[in-house]
């Protein structure tokens, strides 16, 4: 039978570099989108190789429609895609909402829902029978801020992201026929670079304490979820977002 093959945005580190790397075990192909650092970008691709998959990297900026379409287009000349997961996403900026800089609010919002608008699109084209593909799954990654709000931090990154929410439960209805199952995945707080790129190093330690389990979660954590999504034992699973947030 043939592998498997998955795209990742924003796969090349934090939870999508988990992801491929789960993935990988599970005798997935990939191909990786992601925006700026090349370096670990080829680091990433290596480690992929090593687990045994096929494994190209691309430079994308998802806010770009045309970037996402060139992004499939070259995920297809590796063979029909039967996964996406569409990862891409960052808080860009922490604290109040009244003292966030509107050109933060725009990208926030731009890169965590608009972004992630044009890659569900992509994929339901790229996956959907009428389309010519061979059905498969699209795997939103959202937060668990989108249910909790995030006051005095991101409001605009956790509505952001309940908008993703409202994609996946709309998207699963639209889709069903054509052969895509559309589930999500709501991370919590999970060990990556995401704080520190905010501006909050020390946001890990601080909050860690706060969630009943009582520590941060991994990204390999929250890739067992992906994975198992994708597998053909979630198999009846759509239309939901599973929570991976330790209590939280």
């Amino acid at each position: 039978m043939d592998r498997p093959l998955t795209l990742v945005t924003g796969g090349t580190r934090g939870i999508g570099a988990a992801t491929a790397l789960r993935l990988a075990a599970d005798g997935h192909d990939l191909v990786l989108g992601y925006h700026r650092d090349a370096a670990g970008a080829e680091e990433c691709r290596l480690a992929v190789e090593d687990a045994g998959s096929r494994c190209a990297v691309v430079r994308a900026d998802v806010t770009s429609p045309s970037a996402v379409e060139d992004l499939f287009a070259q995920a297809a000349e590796r063979g029909r895609l039967t996964g996406v997961v569409n990862n891409a996403g960052a808080t860009l900026h922490i604290g109040p909402l009244a003292e966030t800089p509107i050109d933060a609010i725009v990208a926030t919002v731009d890169l965590n829902l608009t972004a992630a608008l044009f890659v569900a699109r992509a994929a339901v084209r790229a996956l959907g029978a009428s389309y010519g593909g061979g059905g498969g799954v699209l795997v939103n990654v959202s937060s668990g801020a989108a249910t909790i709000g995030a006051p005095g931090e991101y409001v605009q990154y956790a509505a952001a992201k309940a908008g993703v929410d409202a994609l996946t439960v709309g998207l699963a209805q639209e889709v069903a026929a054509e052969g895509i199952r559309v589930v999500g995945v709501a991370p919590g707080l999970v060990r990556t670079r995401i704080h520190e790129d905010a501006g909050d190093a020390g946001r890990l330690t601080r909050v860690g304490a706060k969630v009943p389990l009582g520590r941060p979660g991994e990204p390999a954590e929250v890739a067992e979820a992906i994975a198992w999504l994708m597998s053909d034992a979630a198999s009846y699973v759509t239309g939901t977002t599973l929570r991976v947030a330790g209590g939280r």
